[in-house]
């Protein structure tokens, strides 16, 4: 049996945290905007572990009787809004490491199964829609905390593969997926196809971009020199080319220059952007560096 993407102590730690959105949603709530409040309209659904700063007045007495344990009464307030986390499975997301470490595809089950439990404790639904050259079949997790198992087990069961089609991505997730929402997207960005103006038609149909891009250290700074023979992992073509300490910073200038333009766009339509070299711990990227969470309450780190 496969190792669990996240342990039980990790898990916990991530119910201190809150998957937000800044832009305004005309008659949608959800995540940071959940009530906690019992009354008319409302469905309870699930318990969350009590923190210093929530309401006492929505603390399970009986279960502190019982358990001399604090937990919080969470409800539902229909509609939500729908957050969906586009997956790039494409090939090159398994590429580029050494043989036996982790690859940026092992990172991002890894992250995406935190972001679902994070959304899973606060009662947000969250779509998992993996990509390559176009949509595949996603997978809805739902209903509380008690369904992160099945979301996890299908996020192991993910496998990288095909060439990234950006264009084809975007046309058929704003066909499939017209309500607007919160769109955060793992990938590398990396490919044959300019990835920018899909993600411009995306933010232009009024989805919020959290663009989180992943790389690993010879994707930003090849260590290589002289002559060496590249194979470009979705598509299979070689390229033989002369490395020396002038071209490799040329190269990491270049990649910087994506990575800046990518965070640009983000920026400039109300969404947000993280890059992260895939070395970086987990927890020191969910508890410091990604700008996604509300920090309910800081965490010790795993």
């Amino acid at each position: 049996m496969s190792q669990p993407l996240l342990d039980r102590r990790f898990l916990e730690q991530l119910e201190r945290l809150t998957l937000q959105w800044h832009k305004s949603f005309s008659g949608l709530v959800g995540g940071h905007n959940i009530s906690h409040f019992a009354g008319p309209g409302q469905e309870f659904l699930d318990h969350r572990t009590f923190y210093p700063g929530d309401d006492l007045r929505s603390v399970n007495w009986r279960a502190y009787m019982r358990f001399e344990k604090l937990f919080l009464k969470m409800f539902q307030i229909e509609p939500r809004v729908p957050v969906r986390i586009l997956l790039d499975v494409s090939a090159s997301m398994s590429a580029g490491s050494a043989a036996g470490e982790p690859t940026k595809f092992d990172y991002l089950q890894r992250l995406a199964a935190a972001l679902v439990y994070i959304g899973l404790v606060r009662l947000d639904s969250i779509l998992l829609q993996p990509f390559a050259g176009r949509l595949l079949d996603p997978f809805l997790a739902s209903g509380g905390r008690h369904r992160f198992q099945p979301a996890e087990t299908w996020l192991r069961t993910l496998e990288g593969r095909g060439e990234t089609d950006f264009f084809e991505t975007a046309r058929q997730y704003l066909t499939e997926y017209p309500q607007r929402g919160l769109t955060v997207i793992l990938s590398d960005f990396l490919g044959p196809g300019d990835c920018l103006r899909p993600l411009q038609y995306i933010a232009d149909f009024g989805h919020e971009l959290m663009l989180i891009q992943l790389w690993t250290r010879e994707d930003r700074e090849p260590a290589a020199d002289g002559e060496i023979e590249l194979v470009e992992a979705e598509s299979g073509s070689h390229l033989r080319i002369t490395l020396d300490a002038t071209a490799r910073r040329r190269y990491t200038e270049a990649f910087d220059q994506h990575s800046e333009e990518l965070k640009k766009l983000a920026l400039r339509n109300g969404g947000r952007y993280a890059g992260l070299s895939i070395d970086t711990p987990l927890s020191d990227v969910l508890f410091g560096t990604l700008p996604l969470a509300n920090r309910t309450r800081r965490a010790q780190t795993a």
